[in-house]
């Protein structure tokens, strides 16, 4: 590893016991190795600060605590501001990186310098990492697509076409300059991210499966997904006011409408899928 390291990955945990050992697991079999990984535990309750103290004989590695309160926004920025790398990947503690995932979409941001989101296809995993939909996102977009473009697709999708942080490359300076991660709507703080990244800058849409996301029952439950949905809705009207001129009154309409049939086909998912989800590993 380099003085500085070109990739800071940031891995916010919270009572991620069952499942950080196999996120940091296949963190640090990246065949990209020059990144430092950086650990920050929002106070947790069960075993996770010793499931990632087991880690530290591998010098990328650096643990730090954070304070309890303030919700996730709290600990993915202390997360961010601990970053040393002009890279960025936030990864949470239950998903997974496939072994290339690096490595790619670093050489995808280093290929496009106008670009300030590189983002992955991703397969859906239950507790046992198991895959319950797999090559999930970005759908129709591949290479490099204007930002203007990128925010107008996932708006007019009514959710998040780009996919979890782990599935997801940023500039850090990027990141610093738009203000850090938002708890404005924290069911959306990461698509929030991307759009305001991708006001400045346009994104790389690689067609690779490079990252799993572990779904949870929790994640899924019928009150959440209609929150998330509700959330949606008010996350698009205000990106429509922030980017004149970027959506139309019919896109923000279509956004409405498909994010309310999304939280449908998700609560037939929870009802179809809820043990599975709940499953230990």
């Amino acid at each position: 590893m380099t003085a500085v390291p070109p990739v800071s990955v940031v891995v916010p945990t919270y009572n991620s016991g069952p499942f950080v050992a196999a996120t940091m697991d296949s963190i640090l079999r990246q065949t990209f190795v020059d990144f430092e990984l950086v650990v920050t535990d929002h106070a947790s309750t069960d075993d996770t600060w010793d499931v990632v103290s087991d880690f530290t004989s591998d010098p990328r590695v650096r643990l730090l605590r954070t304070e309890a309160g303030g919700g996730a926004a709290r600990n993915w920025n202390r997360a961010t501001e601990e970053a040393q790398g002009e890279l960025l990947k936030l990864v949470c503690a239950d998903d997974l990186v496939y072994p290339t995932c690096l490595q790619e979409q670093v050489e995808a941001l280093r290929a496009h310098p106008g670009a300030t989101v590189a983002a992955c296809r991703r397969d859906l995993v239950d507790a046992r990492g198991d895959v319950l939909l797999s090559n999930r996102g970005l759908p129709g977009l591949e290479g490099e697509v204007p930002g203007p473009e990128a925010i107008r697709r996932t708006v007019r999708a009514g959710g998040n076409i780009f996919g979890e942080p782990a599935c997801v490359l940023l500039r850090t300076s990027v990141v610093r300059d738009v203000g850090g991660w938002s708890a404005t709507d924290p069911y959306l703080i990461d698509v929030d991210m991307y759009v305001r990244s991708l006001a400045s800058g346009s994104l790389v849409a690689l067609p690779q499966t490079l990252a799993a996301f572990r779904v949870s029952a929790e994640q899924w439950s019928v009150a959440l997904v209609g929150e998330q949905a509700r959330q949606t809705v008010s996350f698009n009207k205000r990106v429509a006011a922030l980017n004149p001129g970027v959506l139309t009154t019919a896109d923000v309409r279509l956004g409405r409408a498909r994010a309310y049939a999304s939280a449908l086909q998700r609560r037939a998912a929870y009802l179809v899928w809820s043990r599975r989800m709940g499953m230990q590993p």
